[in-house]
């Protein structure tokens, strides 16, 4: 057996629990007599399908085989990929795809067309029904890549794995030395198709962790865990990490947890999975402020909505609620960033975000850490789009706009008459934050359901869910919405 085709039957032995792997389909080899295909051997038709398990989690996986013509897609080789999504859809189990792909076989032509088109469809009737993983060893090109970004979750390994519609090299006035739009770095930090990269050791094992913590399919979820770590646990210090959320939803989580879901992709907002009383809970929170392992502060954002970020909360607003994963929201936001490339598309991509949170029935619960302003606010799972608990620390400021802007507009004509304008600005400004914009004013008119001490946020949060695990909410009747 070559290296390459060790590598795709290695991969999954490595990815799933020992000895648990169940091959399916390995005599299928293609059926083509064009081009004297008949005179080449083709085992297993390039990909290695089948089931095992991980942590005891059934699971359906299929592997590419580079050894088998560049482990191109063949009409054989996508029925047995289909094949593994029609078993994943009756069971209710995940479904994951290990990459390495030449593209579609050109000896095949309409029956590769064929067949991989049928796997489009298979992909887009398991979408909200089982997870779907891809992991990208090598290459993953023109159509392929399409097929990844359907999946809900994207892999990559760092220095091998290629990841592209049209490659470096065609595209007009570019070269792969010039800007490798194939790499990891560029699909992870520019495009935010990749959720996670790594070496293909690291890369397995966060596949392993991320199943660990995902229900099976929509319906069941075997996805709890024993939660060991103190319910009423004081989070001491969390207030200071209200700018590098990442670092606060960690300190809330059982044992400080925390699985952060397209890191490297707009960076501001932050995405990811923590526990809560051993339950996986879906987090998004605005970011101002990335500090490094060594405690330094390596970039900092303001705190306007941009659309990437808003882009990026939406769809994984999505996925929790297609999965019944609850949804905590740490907010902090002054409105929306103002930069030419941001007001192209941050309307809609806001819009997207307002309707991922309005239409999602799953519990939500959001903390007020810092700023909450203008319509920005609202976007950010507020009681006006349907948050069941809104908290909010005693220093949260939430309102139309910062106190002093607010009060230069109000006061315009006053200030401009002022023997002491400064004082003046002062004085009312701290007038307007305490009556319009303070987290009491919002708590004495209902928007805000309590305010609460900083280091009580991990058990007032985890009591908030409990009481919210038998929610039930229904929504309009219709076919699906078209935001």
């Amino acid at each position: 057996m070559s290296n390459s085709a060790t590598s795709a039957s290695n991969r999954i032995n490595m990815l799933l629990d020992e000895n648990s792997f169940v091959e399916v389909g390995g005599y299928v080899t293609a059926r083509s007599t064009d081009f004297n295909m008949t005179a080449q051997e083709t085992p297993a038709d390039g990909v290695v399908t089948g089931y095992g398990t991980i942590e005891g989690n059934l699971v359906y996986v299929y592997s590419q085989d580079a050894s088998v013509l560049g482990g191109s897609i063949g009409e054989m080789h996508a029925k047995k990929i289909s094949n593994i999504y029609g078993m994943a859809m009756k069971m209710g189990a995940p479904v994951i795809g290990l990459l390495d792909c030449a593209g579609l076989r050109l000896q095949e032509a309409t029956d590769a067309l064929q067949g991989f088109g049928s796997l489009y469809l298979n992909q887009t009737l398991a979408s909200g029904v089982v997870p779907q993983i891809s992991a990208v060893f090598g290459t993953c090109g023109g159509g392929m890549a399409v097929s990844a970004a359907l999946t809900d979750f994207t892999f990559m390994e760092g220095k091998n794995g290629k990841l592209f519609v049209n490659s470096p090299n065609a595209l007009e006035g570019n070269y792969t030395a010039k800007c490798d739009t194939s790499s990891a770095d560029f699909q992870s930090s520019e495009t935010g198709i990749v959720d996670f990269t790594g070496t293909e050791e690291e890369v397995l094992s966060q596949i392993r962790t991320l199943v660990s913590i995902l229900p099976a399919n929509n319906e069941d979820d075997m996805s709890y865990d024993e939660c060991t770590d103190d319910l009423n646990r004081v989070c001491e210090g969390i207030e200071g990490w209200a700018g590098d959320t990442a670092e606060a939803l960690k300190t809330v989580s059982d044992d400080n947890f925390f699985m952060e879901v397209k890191a490297a992709y707009a960076p501001d907002m932050v995405t990811g999975f923590i526990r809560l009383n051993g339950t996986t809970v879906g987090c998004v929170a605005n970011r101002t402020e990335v500090y490094g392992e060594d405690g330094e502060k390596k970039e900092t954002f303001d705190s306007g909505l941009t659309a990437k970020g808003c882009e990026k909360a939406a769809e994984f607003v999505d996925f929790c609620d297609a999965f019944n994963i609850p949804v905590l929201t740490l907010v902090n936001v002054n409105g929306y960033r103002a930069v030419k490339c941001t007001e192209k598309k941050i309307a809609k991509a806001a819009a997207k975000l307002t309707y991922a949170y309005a239409n999602a029935t799953v519990p939500k619960v959001a903390v007020i850490v810092g700023q909450a302003f203008g319509s920005a606010y609202l976007t950010m799972c507020s009681k006006a789009i349907g948050a069941d608990i809104v908290y909010a620390w005693p220093n949260a400021a939430i309102g139309m706009m910062d106190a002093k802007e607010a009060v230069k507009i109000m006061y315009a004509t006053e200030i401009a008459k002022a023997d002491n304008a400064t004082a003046m600005i002062s004085e009312k400004a701290a007038e307007y934050a305490q009556l319009q914009s303070s987290a009491l004013a919002a708590a004495k008119r209902g928007y805000v359901d309590d305010i609460i001490e900083a280091r009580d946020t991990r058990k007032r949060v985890i009591a908030a869910f409990e009481m919210l695990f038998t929610k039930r909410e229904e929504r309009p009747a219709k076919k699906h919405g078209t935001v």
